[in-house]
């Protein structure tokens, strides 16, 4: 009995508790698989033509669909048990999988099969994500919420370790492997969010009652009038937009570091690798002091290990520097996550993540769009190092822009601003 609380004490507060436990595994399932299957899309496309272009295209395809559905998916997450609707988005991923290896057992040479399916992923993305990042407030006490934030997104930064890697050496014993093994983790990770319990009567009686404008549009006006929210979010958007250069690792893989796919999976892992071990640290001891300051430094870090990734003809420097990119980046994504998830109300989390979720998609996908047009245009290495420099100054410029948030001292400490519901519609 005291080896089984010795072995209990050491499991972190937040995955002793059953649901979070759940869905803890199902984003490191589902994040497995996406991550394997992203890496594989990446070399096949680049493999087609060799154009940086067409890198930045699968980008755009997958972030075009949030924008549009954004706003209802938030609304729906609000209103309907939020463990359902992120099962319906993992049921389109499962699909996605599917006719992915389909495609490549055809052996396609056209890219356009590959942007459709790229599309299908930013659907399914779009419904889920703000279901599913509302999820956690509501399966751990507050006391613990900053951890579980914490090992939430180290979960995702392991599935992106290992992920890649998995995918890149597997694709050497059949090419449509890792879309089968994906689709097989998709399942997986549906079993667990379906083994949830249901939440749905709660939700329900805080989100109101049928949709209008005003209903949809409650989260963009939460996060206009809470400036904490605005700028922390709109700085990830800016700095991972201008220095989001991992879409470029099959490019510098293939024609500037000779690396081949084995080196790709490397690269593509490196950040994630540098975001577990901050994941490891912020999950023993995840309150911290003057976070505002730290978010901005951790951005300016980010930006400078760009620069180093840019200029980098060695491949162990570069997979230091964006190891070191994601150690900081981590860490980063850590004080936004807690400080929305702590500074907005249950019955608003739905539609305030589905903002989040398009200021954060923006700064991947079309930041990946940005990275391969901007690649085009000047070349791989300018642009690198361009979008370095722009995430420095954005560190050094946001925090005469939002000082509510360069104050931020404990996390812990924030509480959700009062709610202003909009009225009922008439009749």
């Amino acid at each position: 009995m005291k080896n089984g609380a010795e072995k209990r004490r050491r499991v972190p507060p937040a995955l002793q508790h059953r649901d979070f436990a759940l869905l803890w595994a199902a984003s490191l399932a589902m994040g497995l698989g996406s991550q394997m299957a992203g890496v594989i899309v990446g070399w096949q496309v680049y493999d087609i033509r060799q154009s940086a272009f067409d890198l930045g295209l699968i980008g755009l395809a997958g972030f075009v669909p949030l924008p549009l559905l954004a706003l209802p998916a938030g609304h729906l997450a609000d209103r309907f048990p939020r463990r359902l609707v992120f099962a319906g988005a993992l049921l389109l991923n499962m699909a996605v999988m599917a006719v992915l290896v389909a495609v490549t057992l055809a052996g396609t040479r056209r890219l356009w099969p590959f942007v459709a399916l790229a599309a299908a992923t930013g659907v399914a993305n779009a419904i889920g994500s703000p279901a599913a990042r509302a999820l956690p407030p509501t399966l751990v006490p507050t006391q613990l919420l900053p951890g579980a934030m914490a090992l939430r997104t180290m979960g995702m930064q392991m599935a992106t370790v290992a992920g890649p890697a998995l995918g890149g050496f597997i694709f050497y014993v059949r090419p449509e492997l890792p879309y089968a093994v994906a689709c097989g983790l998709m399942v997986l990770a549906l079993a667990c969010v379906l083994s949830l319990r249901s939440q749905s009567a709660r939700t329900r009686a805080e989100s109101g009652g049928s949709p209008d404008w005003k209903s949809l549009l409650a989260g963009v006006a939460f996060v206009r009038r809470t400036p904490v929210l605005l700028g922390a979010i709109s700085l990830d958007l800016f700095a991972v937009l201008f220095g989001g250069q991992v879409a470029l690792a099959p490019l510098f893989a293939r024609s500037i570091l000779h690396v081949g796919t084995g080196g790709l999976g490397l690269l593509r892992a490196a950040p994630a690798l540098g975001a577990v071990v901050a994941g490891v640290m912020l999950a023993r001891r995840p309150s911290m002091r003057r976070a505002g300051r730290m978010l901005f430094m951790v951005v300016a870090a980010f930006g400078a290990s760009m620069i180093v990734f840019g200029i980098s003809r060695s491949f162990p420097l570069s997979l230091a520097a964006l190891a070191v990119s994601g150690f900081v980046d981590m860490i980063s994504m850590n004080i936004r996550a807690t400080t929305g998830a702590l500074a907005t109300p249950n019955e608003l989390r739905g539609r305030v993540n589905a903002v989040e979720m398009v200021f954060i998609s923006a700064s991947n996908q079309l930041g990946a769009f940005e990275s391969g047009a901007a690649a085009a245009l000047m070349g791989a290495v300018p642009a690198v190092v361009a979008g370095g420099a722009l995430t420095i100054a954005l560190a050094a410029v946001w925090p005469p822009l939002f000082p509510a948030l360069a104050r931020i001292d404990r996390l812990e400490d924030l509480r959700p601003n009062p709610v202003r519901e909009p009225p009922a519609p008439p009749g």
